[in-house]
């Protein structure tokens, strides 16, 4: 091989090594606009700091919210909800962008009325197997306005909820929690 057949051959391996590393650069540069876009529109990650929402969910479980189902309908009683603190709740601080978990109690003009240890919901008792014990509060009745729901943790008697600031506004909440994926032992769908 003489010097221009060398010189020929360095070139095109520096020029095939570009293209591949621009390719690399395309695909990452894809990956990380997909990424970015099922992040804000379809599903996220979320860690549980606190306990209360025990037993349903434990200190430091991690959840994959969706956020692409209540577009197509509201939420329904028994949902957990991840949502931003509302107004009552960046006044005592919390961050606007803290993300607060609770279940979904009362919908919009139900008569939500808690009670001798159980939570009403027009008029009936709602059958809790899920909440850690009965409230030992009394609360309402008071009716959920329009575009807004009654929360609650289902540690019902350490958790800040519903009960104590008020109703969430719908507008408020980022998604619905789906899926836990750690502890790889408790790993499955959120009931």
């Amino acid at each position: 091989m003489d010097y221009h057949e060398k010189d020929l051959a360095d070139s095109s391996f520096g020029w095939r090594l570009w293209r591949q590393i621009r390719e690399n650069l395309a695909i990452l540069a894809i990956a990380l606009t997909m990424a970015l876009l099922l992040r804000t529109f379809v599903a996220e990650p979320r860690y549980i700091p606190s306990d209360s929402m025990l037993p349903t969910l434990q200190v430091g479980d991690r959840l994959v919210v969706d956020k692409l189902s209540y577009r197509f309908h509201s939420p329904t009683t028994g949902d957990i909800v991840v949502f931003d603190p509302p107004p009552q709740l960046q006044i005592q601080g919390y961050a606007k962008d803290q993300a607060f978990i609770k279940r979904t109690i009362g919908l919009p003009g139900q008569l939500v009325r808690i009670a001798n240890g159980k939570v009403y919901l027009d008029r009936q008792p709602l059958q809790e197997d899920y909440i850690a014990e009965p409230p030992a509060y009394e609360w309402g009745p008071r009716t959920v306005p329009q575009g807004d729901l009654f929360v609650m943790g289902d540690n019902r008697n350490n958790s800040n909820d519903s009960h104590i600031w008020g109703f969430l506004p719908q507008e408020n909440i980022i998604g619905r929690a789906f899926f836990r994926f750690w502890p790889l032992n408790r790993i499955g769908f959120v009931k």
